[in-house]
């Protein structure tokens, strides 16, 4: 992105990045928002979170945007309601990484799984769609889940696979797992400290969501009730920022190409705090990094705002907007 030149698209990650601590979206980037879809530019969430916990947040906001939700595996457009694009977890996929995983930590007490399904709308039954072991021990408090066996956890397809471990922190449990898990057969990742991994089909990361997006014309967001498409241990998940430089379909910081007036990662300002954002970060045209941030996703970025709870989005948006 040329210096001075707005963005056409503004890609933002929710927790640590676009609600503070408590949840919230501030008045001051609430404003910012209403002023960037007001210029035409497009707004866009990213995000590790199913459709369906993503309601509170749009709640707080005029735009019903496209959002990438699941960490890529799930395109939604919050204006349609509708689920536009999901890449799952095939069964003998998931019943083949999870005894890896399990080995991996055995060490370390094991680890227990829940998964996270897709449905075709952000009002389907939780329960239907968020399904976890007995033993499972929830990172927030919810009843909206259903208990089953691990064999019939896994017999279904999954866009998620959640890795839990409360022993240790999610930078320990991922260095663990990563030696496990082929990426050319899963990708795993982590949005939260606890001690909780999530796994995705390969190749699947916000990155690849926003591509998907880009290419089928799901961008952007103008208002209430609007959507449509824009202008005609950290050393552990370092590695990522390189593969996510390499990547196809349109990534990377290189020359404009494509149509005259499409959205490109050069056009893109993204937001983001955890390693479930390295790829997308690296790929935008001017990636940032929240100040509360990991060390990583601090080193992958082009610029470190403040906190998500001192406006780090707004500051940085309201040089254009």
């Amino acid at each position: 992105m040329r210096a001075g030149e707005a963005p056409r698209l503004v890609v933002c990650d929710v927790d640590g990045t676009f609600v503070t601590s408590r949840d919230r979206v501030s008045p001051r980037t609430r404003g910012v928002v209403a002023s960037l879809t007001a210029a035409g530019a497009g707004f866009m969430l990213a995000t590790g979170r199913p459709p369906r916990w993503l309601l509170p947040v749009l709640d707080q906001v005029r735009v019903r945007p496209v959002c990438v939700c699941a960490n890529g595996a799930v395109v939604y457009d919050a204006a349609a309601d509708t689920v536009v694009h999901a890449e799952t977890l095939a069964p003998d996929l998931l019943a083949a990484v999870a005894p890896e995983i399990a080995r991996a930590t055995a060490a370390v007490g094991g680890a227990t799984f829940a998964v996270e399904r897709v449905g075709r709308s952000a009002f389907d039954r939780a329960d239907e769609l968020f399904a976890v072991e007995p033993e499972y021990p929830h990172a927030w408090d919810t009843d909206e889940h259903s208990v089953q066996p691990r064999a019939e956890l896994l017999a279904q397809p999954a866009v998620k696979l959640l890795v839990r471990n409360p022993a240790l922190d999610s930078p320990e449990l991922y260095a663990l797992v990563r030696e496990a898990v082929d990426p050319a057969v899963a990708q795993v990742t982590y949005s939260w400290g606890g001690g909780l991994l999530e796994v995705s089909a390969p190749g699947v990361s916000k990155m690849s969501g926003l591509q998907w997006a880009l290419r089928h014309g799901h961008v952007g967001g103008a208002g209430a009730g609007a959507g449509g498409a824009v202008g005609a241990g950290d050393d552990a998940v370092t590695a990522a920022v390189a593969d996510a430089a390499r990547a196809p379909a349109g990534g990377g910081r290189g020359p404009a190409g494509g149509e005259p007036g499409a959205v490109e990662p050069r056009h893109v300002v993204a937001f983001g705090d955890m390693a479930n954002d390295l790829e997308m970060i690296a790929w935008a045209g001017h990636g940032v990094a929240m100040g509360n941030a990991i060390p990583a996703l601090k080193d992958a970025a082009d610029e470190v705002t403040a906190s998500n709870d001192d406006d780090g989005v707004a500051r940085v948006l309201e040089r254009w907007f």
